[in-house]
């Protein structure tokens, strides 16, 4: 059953769309992620103009991080005082990454930028994630990981407490990680849950029980700010796109936030690093490998 997507203009199958929401949706409460970086590559992947697919998957993150960090509430893995602080940095980041996309579509390179960003910050990111996972596994077996301090970073001023993530802190990491997430969220269309997760975990060393959580609830008001810029300054968002999508969505992330309660923390990076990981490696392939059909563009009779 196909459906006509107006801004997309193009027709694609209904059910496939309602298939890939309850997925990322599922990924978004399990790994407390937006799920942007998986779902902004798929809409690409069925033939969604890129700049739309970023605005479109802005908006269905708001939805799926609602359902996500309300399943997180009711178990109290959520800080707000840290979520508010990072959410200062998001909003700031989020709308100068909105101008510098509407700048880039201006000069006709939005395309290749998007692209190649995820293969960048997917990879990295994505990497890194996994062999520090796999060495905390390896290390909880004889007993907990050494866990280190970031001399650089506890010295930084304008220290704050945050209670429920039992940390003491400048209030300078959390705005400044919300701020380059930001950034990344109205170029890529991603919730930056893949960089936000492992910074909190590592340069904040929140828990990860109240990663998730948190990391949910500050998406849910970048990623709102980032859908109403991308509509007024880009008309990217495509509304029977998107509603298909958070129908999905909403359910999904029910039932990965309780999946995602049943395994250890470093079960989830692992796995939410691999699909990272898959993810760039595809996008890098379609940048690179030649294409099955060519084409030119040309003059008709020398005009």
């Amino acid at each position: 059953m196909q459906i006509y997507l107006p801004i997309a203009e193009i027709s694609v199958n209904i059910f496939l769309l309602l298939g890939m929401g309850i997925g990322v949706g599922f990924l978004s409460g399990l790994f407390g992620v937006g799920g942007g970086f998986l779902m902004t590559p798929l809409l690409i992947f069925i033939g969604i103009p890129p700049a739309v697919a970023v605005g479109t998957g802005a908006n269905l993150i708001v939805a799926s991080s609602i359902s996500g960090v309300l399943a997180h509430w009711k178990r109290g893995n959520v800080d707000l005082k840290m979520g508010f602080m990072l959410l200062i940095g998001g909003v700031l980041g989020s709308t100068l990454g909105v101008w510098l996309f509407t700048y880039l579509k201006t000069l006709g390179q939005i395309d290749l930028v998007i692209q190649l960003s995820y293969v960048v910050f997917l990879g990295v990111i994505g990497l890194l994630m996994l062999f520090e996972s796999v060495k905390a596994m390896r290390a909880s077996k004889t007993g907990p990981p050494p866990r280190k301090h970031h001399n650089f970073l506890q010295a930084l001023p304008f220290k704050m407490r945050f209670r429920s993530s039992k940390l003491y802190v400048s209030g300078l990491l959390p705005v400044g990680i919300g701020f380059f997430v930001g950034m990344l969220s109205a170029i890529m269309g991603v919730g930056g849950g893949f960089v936000m997760v492992p910074a909190m975990i590592y340069l904040l060393g929140m828990p990860t029980s109240v990663v998730v959580g948190t990391s949910l609830f500050q998406i849910i008001f970048v990623m709102a700010n980032v859908t109403v810029l991308q509509s007024i300054h880009n008309f990217s968002v495509d509304v029977v796109l998107s509603v298909l999508l958070l129908v999905g969505a909403v359910f999904g992330a029910q039932f990965g936030a309780k999946s995602g309660a049943k395994l250890k923390g470093e079960e989830l990076r692992i796995l939410l690093a691999v699909m990272v990981v898959s993810v760039c490696i595809k996008i890098g392939l379609d940048l690179t490998l030649t294409p099955n059909d060519f084409y030119v563009l040309g003059t008709i009779g020398g005009m």
